[in-house]
């Protein structure tokens, strides 16, 4: 069981324009293409916060509209919001705040062995790195540079580096890079929950 921050960046690092937009991204297609279908099949739950979440409300669910369509997922999912968001029928979706790390224990406890996804943003993905909670990046790097927008990873992790498991090319768009991500000198082994 691995935590994972699995993303698309931009080739300078940002993850949504400062309108929080994904056009960027959206223009290279279908996700079939790349390591996503694999990827999937090994999430046993899921978390995100609360932009990422409204994102998905508006553009893949649009749970309030006459095309609305079912949750995109099929595992248990925990949204990080300090305000009052919108459930959708009938997805399990457990909204929380504060400390990340008894969620991320619910979260072992509800993947049955599989592996947690950390869907996004980058502050989020920081937070778990912040408490040793965070074992694989996978990012996929697109050709396209956003100048400013929401980071990656917004996080200094230099000493100990990451490090870098794969890298492989999908199309012309997107090279994968995979890093395993060591503890924090100052943390100890003991902070994994």
């Amino acid at each position: 069981m691995k935590t994972q921050y699995y993303a698309a960046s931009s080739l300078d690092g940002f993850i949504a324009s400062p309108e929080h937009s994904l056009d960027w991204l959206l223009q290279f297609g279908d996700v079939e293409g790349t390591s996503y279908p694999e990827f999937i099949r090994e999430v046993g739950a899921l978390v995100m916060g609360s932009n990422t979440y409204e994102w998905i409300l508006r553009h893949e669910s649009r749970p309030d509209s006459t095309g609305a369509t079912p949750w995109p997922y099929e595992q248990p999912a925990w949204v990080f919001s300090s305000r009052s968001l919108p459930a959708v029928p009938g997805a399990d979706i457990r909204f929380v705040s504060g400390d990340v790390r008894p969620v991320h224990r619910e979260m072992v406890a509800a993947a049955g062995g599989k592996n947690i996804w950390i869907v996004g943003g980058g502050e989020l993905a920081g937070q778990f790195y912040d408490h040793g909670l965070l074992d694989e990046l996978i990012i996929q790097v697109t050709s396209v540079t956003l100048g400013s927008g929401a980071p990656l990873l917004p996080r200094m992790i230099a000493s100990p580096p990451l490090r870098l498991l794969s890298a492989t090319i999908y199309g012309e768009a997107f090279a994968e890079l995979r890093y395993a991500v060591p503890q924090p000198l100052s943390r100890g082994a003991g902070m994994r929950c």
